[in-house]
């Protein structure tokens, strides 16, 4: 490479005669156009791509269980949000959807985790959702309750009669915010 600039430049500088007559090399490389700027290098598009996509492939947490019945939240008219969301056990309580109906029915169900489970069931649900926290935020854990705004107010009740043998007694009703009128 530097061989070839040094003889470019050497033969710019030399004369080449024909005919008698001296013309310079250099009219061959006139400038014809304006200059565009150059085109910008995709080298390292799908690297950067990549790196992108495993990023957040690594920070997302994907939902960890399947919701199995229906449930449309009732409205509040105050709403606080819960601050710390790893820290939330959940019990679903609703009908179950239409591809299970046939099989459990249409009467309101609980789910925990990824099954319809018991009242009784909900004892050994919170102890094992306690032993998954650390030993510092196991008091701070909530117990988020998502029922069906047309559930009956008996199920509720047996959970959290449930819910306070066991101690949990920190429990989140999920609403949704109630649309004004104006």
């Amino acid at each position: 490479m530097l061989y070839l600039r040094i003889s470019l430049r050497q033969n710019l500088r030399t004369r080449v005669v024909k005919n008698d007559k001296k013309v310079s090399t250099m009219a061959k490389f006139s400038k014809k156009g304006k200059k565009s700027v150059p085109a910008l290098s995709t080298a390292s598009l799908p690297d950067i791509v990549f790196m992108i996509l495993f990023f957040f492939m690594v920070s997302t947490s994907m939902r960890q269980t399947d919701r199995l019945v229906t449930v449309k939240v009732p409205e509040a008219t105050e709403i606080a949000k819960l601050e710390r969301k790893d820290l939330a056990a959940y019990i679903y309580v609703g009908t179950p959807i239409p591809s299970r109906q046939a099989q459990f029915g249409t009467d309101a169900r609980i789910q925990l985790n990824d099954s319809f489970k018991s009242v009784s069931d909900i004892r050994d649900f919170i102890a094992a959702e306690r032993e998954t926290l650390c030993e510092a935020d196991r008091q701070f854990m909530t117990v988020s309750i998502k029922a069906d705004e047309n559930v009956r107010m008996g199920i509720i009740t047996d959970i959290k009669q449930e819910l306070r043998r066991t101690s949990a007694l920190k429990i989140m009703y999920n609403a949704r915010r109630a649309e004004s009128n104006n």
